[in-house]
């Protein structure tokens, strides 16, 4: 028999990477663990040369279940700032809807550190300034990663299963070679480019439309944000992480109609200065941020990977694309699947088997948590990319009720089912466009959430499952274009 060297090899020690590390320690007493990052042990898991780009908030009920299942805390000072929610507000600031609940402004520099040696005082070691470029297989079976080290050196480690948490453009993931259930590539047109700075700011204007020290900001306007949003999260009563995600296509489109030549850098400079609350803002230069103050960076706004798993390999957070389709949040979906991951790996290690079958039940356990909503999510952000501002703001005003904002506050579709009652009166041929697309949405939400929830038990009954997937997209896809 191999004699591998560890148990469980984490590529990528980001939140995903380290959250599923610490699940197989605490579920799995003794297993060796060993996570692979290709940062300095003093910038952990960092996405980018410019840090650990992101929005920085995730909700509260997302660290509880991360907290409670793998009895890991997170206090201060890697959660900076406390928040009662998000507020997403019409391109014309009359609507609000307010989703998410109570949640956390994340300093991402401060809690890698923290998370890491969390990590190490439960038995997980780590390896740095390691780039790993492919997989070992035996007999079908991943057993281990391949890369170069900092001196240049070939790196090989063995290991049960290797969990890719490497992100979405995963070189891992794309090249997988003993499956065909999962995906490598992901969409160009399910990818927003995003971008932000961490900044201190005086004190402008009272506006609670543009800046709110109790509640995250979301602005949906396809003149600042085409085909995303706009977000000012406050991190302080004078700090903010301020930035906005965009579409290229959509961009492109509204560059032209605008006779402008605007990119993600040049929309986030307008929207910082056009914002009254916030007067001379300034990029932090506190120790916690100096290498995280400011940059871009990409994110998947899909479903998650059709499938999460392959012989001794799983993709958690970012590989596997989980970032929410809505709004791109990625923290949330990665600390519940990292937790969820490390439980079935943990398992699986226990039965002696790591095979595709022996880890299978990470997608259902997934889909049955979280992921049974994004495909129709998926569908809702196709069809809101294509509106106007001026139908987002009819939509907002007349279209959502208590039902619905009750399901956009948990992450869910929208039924819209008061558009099929009688005595609606929809002003104007876009509107009744408008209104026949959500309706629209909400019916095909209905059908991928009931198929999600049927996914299959065994690999055996996916080639079936997956096919009737693409047909309900496929069809999606095609009958949105009637209502743009």
């Amino acid at each position: 028999m191999r004699i591998l060297d560890y148990d469980v090899i984490v590529a990528g020690g980001g939140l995903a990477g380290t959250v599923a590390a610490q699940a197989v320690a605490r579920y799995a007493d003794g297993a060796s663990i060993l996570v692979i990052d290709r940062s300095p042990p003093f910038m952990p898991g960092r996405k980018s040369v410019s840090g650990w780009i992101c929005g920085d908030a995730v909700s509260k009920e997302a660290v509880d279940y991360m907290s409670e299942k793998i009895r890991v805390s997170w206090g201060e000072p890697e959660i900076e700032h406390k928040v009662k929610g998000v507020m997403a507000f019409s391109p014309d600031k009359s609507t609000a809807i307010p989703f998410d609940g109570d949640g956390y402004m994340l300093n991402r520099q401060l809690l890698p550190e923290r998370q890491n040696q969390r990590a190490i005082d439960m038995g997980v070691q780590f390896d740095y300034e390691i780039n790993l470029t492919g997989l070992m297989y035996d007999n079908g079976q991943v057993v281990g990663v391949t890369g170069i080290d900092k001196s240049k050196n070939i790196y090989k480690r063995s290991c049960k299963v290797v969990v890719d948490a490497t992100g979405m453009t995963s070189m891992l993931r794309n090249q997988i070679s003993n499956t065909d259930k999962m995906e490598r590539k992901v969409d160009r047109q399910d990818v927003e480019s995003t971008g932000r700075h961490i900044m201190y700011f005086e004190k402008g204007e009272r506006d609670l439309t543009e800046f709110d020290p109790d509640y995250c900001i979301i602005h949906l306007d396809q003149d600042i944000a085409p085909g995303g949003y706009g977000w000012v999260f406050p991190k302080g009563d004078d700090k903010v992480n301020i930035g906005l995600g965009v579409e290229k296509t959509l961009l492109t489109k509204r560059n032209k109609r605008l006779k402008r030549n605007d990119n993600v850098t040049t929309l986030i400079e307008e929207y910082v200065q056009r914002n009254r609350a916030i007067k001379n803002p300034r990029l932090s230069t506190d120790q916690e941020d100096i290498n995280n103050a400011t940059g871009n960076f990409q994110v998947s706004v899909r479903r998650q990977n059709d499938c999460l798993v392959a012989g001794g390999f799983i993709l958690v957070g970012d590989s596997a694309w989980m970032p929410k389709p809505l709004d791109a949040g990625g923290i949330g979906p990665a600390l519940v699947a990292g937790t969820i991951a490390g439980k079935c790996i943990a398992e699986a290690l226990e039965a002696g088997d790591t095979s595709e079958a022996g880890l299978w039940k990470y997608n259902k356990e997934f889909i049955n948590e979280y992921g049974y909503k994004t495909a129709g999510l998926e569908i809702f952000r196709r069809l809101i990319q294509t509106l106007s501002n001026e139908q987002i703001n009819y939509g907002m005003k007349h279209f959502l009720k208590n039902l619905d904002v009750e399901a956009i506050s948990k992450g869910e579709h929208p039924d819209f089912g008061t558009l099929g009652k009688l005595g609606m009166i929809i002003r104007g041929a876009l509107n009744k466009r408008l209104a026949d697309g959500l309706r629209f949405t909400s019916k095909q939400n209905k059908k991928l959430t009931a198929h999600y929830y049927n996914f299959p038990d065994t690999p055996d009954g996916f080639t079936d499952w997956h096919k009737r997937l693409h047909q309900v997209l496929d069809e999606s896809n095609t009958n949105l274009k009637k209502y743009q």
